[in-house]
């Protein structure tokens, strides 16, 4: 499997020769200074591709080229943002870079409570815990009909976690789920977030799945012109936050999709702890499944707990079945070995590693996306890639 690392460009705290020295040989990266909803230009692809490849390494995947609420809604300027769209992917395929992962998350992208959970070896995990995601909702965003989200032992367990809450820990609970994460598309005020709920909830998860068919529709025969593959990542957490639509969380959703618009450049990102995070979701079968169209992944394990709250575990430790994960999709890279270089291999990369050591203390590093605690994941799974491949 093609190595690969997130880069935030590059005011990104870790370097690309860092990167390189940690063993990735692809990066995964975006431009995030052009603003949602724009044209991607010609120049600053080739920029920065040019920066990447110079440091010895390869634009490996986009992720990823943001969509705007308006083409999500199918409403306002959503015909203008889907042309931007289109020649984004056609600058990008002109270029040479042929994967493009994206989400149609509504409202927030992924979302967590807690960012600095302390793990028994004091080093520090991402964590959604649904008690705190609940007093949040309830008594902190005061949302219509939240409380109808949540059974009772969840309703009154929020209310006792709220009620024992600083002023300080309210705004600190608030700005994990609403204030933008790193690889978010943006951030909201409470009002902001209360309005874009309500827009996308009268969807339903019918109307809402409508128009990511729609977009497809639009977008897989560009992509097909311009070599590119689109590998939708899926939702995280993969259940309803905020009553909102969720439409990428199960194999029912990923078949939903595929068959919807078939297509060799209509795919899937195959993000282990994004799926994971379900219990019902058997990672091994769905990448048995879906085998030809799967043409990213991220690899990151994690703890589940009764209520939908989980954890971020080590990345060979937790309740993803890493090895048979890894198994199952070198098989396919065996099943492509005749395909086009470039095509055969599957890049993955190390996703969401523990903050350690003296990063802990850093506050310019981005939580989930720590040097040591990546180059930590990288390693194992690099070590379990190297096992599965010398015993074939």
């Amino acid at each position: 499997m093609e190595e690969t690392w997130r880069w935030f460009g590059p005011n990104d705290t870790v370097s690309l020769e860092r990167i390189r020295q940690a063993g990735a040989t692809g990066i995964v990266t975006a431009l995030d200074h052009v603003a949602t909803g724009d044209v991607w230009p010609a120049a600053d692809i080739q920029e920065r591709k040019e920066l990447i490849e110079d440091s010895g390494l390869t634009w490996s995947v986009v992720e990823s080229v943001p969509l705007h609420n308006d083409i999500k809604t199918r409403s306002g300027d959503y015909r203008d943002y889907t042309d931007n769209y289109k020649q984004s992917i056609r600058n990008l395929g002109a270029a040479g870079i042929h994967r493009v992962c994206y989400n149609f998350m509504p409202v927030v992208d992924w979302t967590r409570t807690n960012l600095t959970f302390e793990l028994p070896n004091k080093s520090e995990a991402l964590r959604f815990e649904m008690t705190d995601f609940a007093a949040y909702d309830i008594f902190v965003l005061e949302r219509h009909g939240a409380r109808a989200s949540y059974n009772e032992d969840v309703v009154a367990r929020a209310s006792e976690r709220y009620e024992a809450m600083s002023p300080e820990a309210r705004g600190a609970l608030e700005k994990n789920i609403i204030a933008g994460l790193p690889g978010g598309e943006g951030s909201y005020d409470r009002d902001g977030v209360r309005a874009a709920i309500e827009q996308f909830i009268k969807l339903g998860n019918d109307g809402y799945r409508a128009n990511l068919f729609a977009f497809l529709e639009e977008i897989i025969p560009v992509a097909e012109e311009a070599g590119v593959v689109m590998a939708i990542h899926p939702d995280d957490p993969p259940f309803s936050l905020f009553g909102l639509p969720r439409v990428v969380s199960t194999a029912d959703d990923a078949r939903a999709l595929l068959n919807a618009v078939p297509s060799p450049s209509n795919g899937l990102t195959m993000c282990a702890g994004s799926y994971g995070a379900r219990g019902d979701n058997d990672l091994v079968a769905m990448i048995r499944e879906f085998h030809d169209h799967i043409y990213f992944v991220h690899l990151r394990n994690i703890k589940r707990e009764a209520d939908g709250s989980f954890y971020e575990s080590d990345h060979l430790d937790g309740d993803n079945d890493i090895v048979g994960i890894v198994n199952a999709l070198l098989d396919e890279e065996q099943r492509r070995k005749d395909l086009p270089p470039g095509r055969c291999t599957i890049p993955m990369r190390p996703d969401h590693g523990h903050t350690l050591g003296a990063e802990k203390s850093d506050k310019r590093v981005r939580p989930g996306y720590s040097y040591t605690g990546r180059l930590k994941g990288l390693a194992e799974l690099r070590g379990v890639i190297h096992a599965l491949t010398t015993i074939r």
